[in-house]
């Protein structure tokens, strides 16, 4: 490996650890702004929408970039939609369950990904990687199982968790259709964002009401957070280290977010974890990463869909 391939790549991997910690950390702080979870998602995205277009507006005055097209538009609706729903939802879901069962609970969708992927994009993927998911549903069983009972963590929280990977799956299955179609990743977050609101507007409107305008000094804060680490920074670093990278290598270095999710609560919020929940989340992280190498490995027929298996197993955050 030459000297500029190893620099090219100690950026890559500095760039996803700090994506990862970005996205790790909000989840305690969702929890530690003492507000509502929705008013919280809908005020985040409005910060990543003005984020995402003083990049877009920049970019066009500096080199000429034009503005999104009419097509664009369309094509990201459908993700638009159900990134708001997943946000809203998750962020939601945060208040009312313990962050290691929801961070926990989500690192199912790539098992879910997988089948979905062949089943809308043609895919063929390596059946075989599946078997290694099971390690992962064992874990989670135990996190479940042996959850807090000081009432951290509840059945209805873990639900909306399940809703979460409902709707996470169907955003990476409309965007992957839409970057399919030529829509670069600049155009797609200045897009996808504004649409997101339509969805997590009334849903934090309706659980907030008035309350939606009557955030804490402690909630602003967080919303200013989020929209700058995880909204920003973290989606935007690992775009960058796309680049530098292997899909697969980024999506093994992203097994470890809910382990480092769960200390964050330990610090912030004093959550405590239980010795079998530590041992189920070591079966998650390494059944998932085994799923993950597994998937990549190369199979007879070629995808048609231009979307690898590589991109499917990339399930990535739904922060």
């Amino acid at each position: 490996m030459s000297s500029t391939e190893a620099r090219s790549r100690s950026i890559g991997f500095l760039a996803v650890g700090l994506a990862v910690v970005g996205f790790s950390i909000s989840s305690a702080a969702i929890k530690w702004s003492e507000s509502t979870g929705s008013v919280v998602a809908f005020w985040r995205m409005i910060g990543a929408v003005v984020g995402w277009w003083i990049i877009v507006l920049i970019a066009r005055k500096r080199t000429g970039r034009p503005l999104p097209t009419r097509e664009t538009w369309k094509l990201v609706l459908p993700p638009g939609l159900f990134f708001g729903l997943n946000i809203a939802i998750f962020f939601t879901a945060i208040t009312r369950t313990s962050i290691a069962h929801a961070e926990f609970i989500t690192t199912l969708t790539p098992l879910v990904l997988l089948p979905a992927g062949a089943a809308f994009f043609g895919e063929r993927p390596n059946w075989g990687a599946l078997k290694f998911g099971l390690i992962s549903v064992v874990g989670i069983a135990l996190v479940l199982t042996f959850g807090p009972k000081g009432g951290e963590a509840t059945l209805g929280g873990n639900l909306l968790m399940v809703l979460v990977i409902g709707t996470w799956t169907s955003y990476m299955l409309t965007s992957k259709r839409a970057r399919t179609r030529g829509v670069d990743v600049l155009d797609f977050m200045a897009c996808m964002m504004p649409f997101s609101l339509i969805t997590a507007g009334p849903i934090a409107a309706s659980i907030a009401g008035t309350g939606l305008f009557s955030l804490s000094a402690r909630g602003w804060f967080v919303v200013a957070l989020l929209a700058l680490v995880t909204g920003m920074l973290g989606h935007g670093c690992i775009i960058y280290a796309q680049r530098h990278l292997p899909v697969a290598t980024i999506s093994i270095i992203q097994t470890g977010q809910p382990a480092l999710s769960v200390f964050w609560g330990f610090v912030v919020l004093g959550e405590s974890v239980r010795s079998p929940q530590i041992a189920g989340m070591v079966l998650v992280v390494v059944g998932l990463s085994m799923f993950t190498w597994a998937s990549q490995r190369p199979t007879a027929a070629t995808p048609t869909s231009g979307v690898s298996p590589a991109d499917i197993a990339q399930a990535g955050s739904t922060s």
